[in-house]
């Protein structure tokens, strides 16, 4: 599926795809071919946008946090595009605070919208691709899910399941030739890492042996990889982009 004449045809969903790493995953698979749903939740303005400028794209709204809004959102895409040949599962949302600050209820909102999506759409979309008997599911994590980071246990601990849940399911899947791989992102350059203050900044940049926070595209890269023909025998990995930050 590395080449337009592979992909042609064949439909991704990327979750969180209104801006940012899944704005720049859809454009990447767009150009490889893909038909590609894209999920956003609140950004129609931004979704509408993209979709234009993507051949083949649709976008689709959801709450993925309802579990009954994610069996919709696979139901509407199978019908209006096809199955599901590649599942990216993006979204998500980051709270922060210092654990005895911590509230329960943030803990909740961050599993409820970082995690349980993940394991709903890879069940759902997995159903299809086992009829199929191939695809790819590629869930994006983070860097602090393997390093922990201050102020952020509680959105590092939804990350770090990601990956697990990620290797699980590789074994479960392998049989019915689905690929499942993890993409963990370092600091990238985004709404979220742009809202940082500078002395954050400076922090974060010390840690880094590139000296620089990546771009979308540099995940969107990785993403499109695994993808394609050229990541065929690979399951149950993590790719890690994050310059330099975190090597395993």
């Amino acid at each position: 599926m590395s080449d337009s004449t592979s992909a042609a045809g064949k439909v991704a969903l990327v979750t969180g795809a209104s801006r940012g790493i899944g704005a720049a995953c859809a454009t990447a698979l767009g150009q490889q071919g893909f038909r590609v749903a894209l999920h956003y939740r609140g950004s129609e303005d931004k979704a509408n946008q993209l979709a234009k400028s993507i051949p083949g794209a649709m976008p689709f709204k959801a709450d993925l946090a309802d579990p009954q809004s994610c069996q919709d959102l696979i139901k509407t895409i199978t019908a209006e595009l096809g199955p599901i040949s590649v599942l990216v599962n993006n979204a998500g949302i980051s709270i922060d605070q210092i654990l005895p600050f911590a509230k329960p209820e943030d803990f909740d909102t961050l599993i409820n919208t970082n995690l349980k999506p993940v394991f709903m759409l890879s069940k759902l979309a997995a159903k299809g691709m086992i009829r199929a008997k191939s695809g790819r599911i590629i869930n994006i994590a983070s860097v602090v899910g393997y390093t922990g980071n201050a102020g952020q246990s509680m959105y590092s601990a939804t990350k770090g399941a990601i990956t697990a849940f990620t290797k699980s399911i590789a074994q479960d899947l392998a049989q019915f030739g689905i690929l499942c791989n993890c993409v963990a992102p370092g600091f990238i350059k985004t709404d979220m890492t742009d809202a940082l203050p500078d002395q954050a900044k400076d922090a974060i940049m010390a840690k880094i042996p590139l000296k620089k926070f990546g771009e979308p595209g540099d995940v969107a890269a990785a993403v499109a990889f695994l993808a394609g023909a050229g990541a065929n025998y690979i399951t149950g990995s993590t790719i890690h982009v994050n310059g330099g930050m975190f090597t395993n």
